[in-house]
This record gives C-alpha cells, sequence and structure tokens, in this order.
C-alpha cells in the first residue's frame, strides 16, 4: 500500500504544475522560457543528487547521445511546450492535462509502426473512447467549441512528445539507470530550450525571491520528486497498475483549475474526459493483471 501511495503522491505533484507555470506568467516568462527554466533547474538538482549519491550514474556512451536528444529535446521541450502554451490558451490545467494522457495512444500507434507490435481489438476500443472523448471535450459532438482550435492541437501534441519519451527511451532502459536517463534528458532538454527561448534575457525576473523559489518548486515539486517517488513506487508495483494510478493527475489537475482558474466544466466536458480516462483504464487494465 505505502508504494501505490507514493505513486499516487507523485500523480498529485505532476497534477499542480499549472499553478507553477501561472505564476511564471504573470512574472513575465512565457511558455517556452518556462520550459528552460524547469530544464535547467532539473538538471542541477539531479546533477547534484548525483554528484553525492552515485557519480558511477553519470557515465554514458557518446553513440547514445542521439537517443537522449531524441527523449530531450523531441520529447521533453516539445510535450512541456505545447502542454503549457495550451494551458495558457485555455486558461486552465483540467484539459490539457487530460491531452497529455492521449500519450498512451500515440505509443500504441507508434510502436505498431516502429516496433510492429499487435494493434489488438482492445487497444482499437481504446483509441475509439479516446477519439470519442475528445469529441465531447472539444463540442464537436454537441455543436459548441468547448476549447480552441490550436489549444487543441497543442494538448494533442503535448501528448505525442510524452509518447516520444517512451519511444526514444526503449532504447535507453537495457542500458542505463533511471536517474542516469532522467539526468541526461533533462541536461540535454535544457541545452535546446535555453538558446530556443532567450530566457537569457529574462534571467534578471529570477532576482525576486518569490519568482526564484517558484522556479525552483517548478522543478523540485512537480519534476524530480514525482520521479523519485514514481520510481520508488515501481519496486513493489507492477508497471500496469502504477499507469493506472497515476491517472490521478488529471483529477488533481480538474481541482487546480476548478479552485485557482475558475475553469469551467460542462456535461459535454465531463462526459469528453470520463471517456478519455475510461479509455486509458481500459488500455492498462490486462498489463496490471498480468503483472499481478
Amino acid at each position: 500500500m505505502r508504494y501505490a501511495f507514493y505513486i499516487i503522491i507523485a500523480g498529485c505533484l505532476w497534477g499542480i504544475i499549472s499553478i507553477f507555470i501561472n505564476i511564471l506568467n504573470a512574472a513575465g516568462f512565457d511558455s517556452m522560457q518556462c520550459v528552460a527554466l524547469r530544464t535547467v533547474f532539473t538538471a542541477l538538482i539531479l546533477l547534484v543528487y548525483l554528484l553525492i549519491s552515485d557519480r558511477s550514474k553519470l557515465k554514458i556512451r557518446l553513440k547514445d547521445i542521439p537517443f537522449f536528444i531524441g527523449t530531450g529535446i523531441f520529447s521533453i521541450v516539445l510535450f512541456n511546450y505545447c502542454y503549457f502554451e495550451s494551458i495558457e490558451l485555455i486558461g486552465g490545467s483540467a484539459v490539457p492535462a487530460l491531452l497529455l494522457y492521449t500519450a498512451p495512444i500515440f505509443v500504441m500507434i507508434m510502436s505498431a509502426i516502429f516496433f510492429r507490435e499487435c494493434i489488438t481489438k482492445k487497444k482499437i476500443l481504446a483509441l475509439i473512447l479516446t477519439f470519442a472523448g475528445l469529441g465531447f471535450v472539444t463540442g464537436a459532438f454537441t455543436g459548441g467549441s468547448e476549447i480552441p482550435a490550436k489549444a487543441l492541437i497543442l494538448g494533442l501534441g503535448s501528448g505525442f512528445g510524452y509518447a516520444l519519451y517512451s519511444i526514444f527511451g526503449k532504447f535507453l532502459v537495457a542500458k542505463y539507470d533511471a536517474m542516469t536517463i532522467t539526468f541526461y534528458t533533462f541536461a540535454v532538454a535544457a541545452a535546446g530550450a535555453v538558446p530556443l527561448s532567450g530566457v537569457g534575457a529574462q534571467v534578471g525576473l529570477l532576482a525576486a525571491p518569490n519568482t526564484l523559489l517558484i522556479a525552483v518548486g517548478l522543478a523540485l515539486l512537480s519534476t524530480v520528486l514525482p520521479f523519485l517517488l514514481y520510481t520508488k513506487g515501481l519496486a513493489r508495483v507492477e508497471a500496469g497498475r502504477a499507469s493506472v494510478l497515476a491517472t490521478v493527475e488529471p483529477f488533481v489537475a480538474a481541482v487546480v483549475g476548478a479552485v485557482f482558474f475558475r475553469e469551467q466544466f460542462t456535461v459535454s466536458k465531463i462526459v469528453g474526459m470520463l471517456l478519455i480516462i475510461g479509455a486509458i483504464l481500459y488500455l492498462n487494465a490486462g498489463n496490471s493483471a498480468k503483472s499481478s
């Protein structure tokens, strides 16, 4: 039970990320600059942690750098930018978090293309439920426009970028410890996000103690700590069940959206959210059963 609790807490910490982003946006940082801050501070925290705990985990092979570019630039930078931008456009966190959780669907599709994994009837049904959910969330089935098209595309882009982590990470997990992969992923992401964002020109904004604390909090509370808790939880909880427990994130994001952003929830949007979450749970149900 304790290890399952670690995973639930990790999901909750991921779910509150929009609070940090909202404050940083108000302080003058745009979405890409928030990505730069998150990746830089996360990489620094992980570097200090590894230098103290186990320096051997800092060793990697040069030939594997392209895969870290995949997890860092094509996954972390892409999905964070799309996620943060969709939060800003929608003015809430529930729908962006939900769209981020379409990642398993993208993983399923890309795994079939690149790794020739079978697309079963179960996976097809999960895909249908997801598209139906998106129809309700966006208002396509009710004749209304629940969210802007650009926000929808960015939200799905975050799910696609998040899915790429699993695709590129597949080539790394057999070679390196999870901490090694995470550190170099964020280090490479920071190396790409800093020049792309122009955050250097805004570094003066971090002189305000509150802003600096929020930037560090974004990295520590919504990145490093949930990763460590999730990884610790995986030591005793099977992967399928862990992924189901982590779906607490969009529920927490919905609460954050309602409390902090006064996000409106129509019947259509609620039905769509339940369909998409149901698809995720259904897609992982077999994995949990097999592992237990």
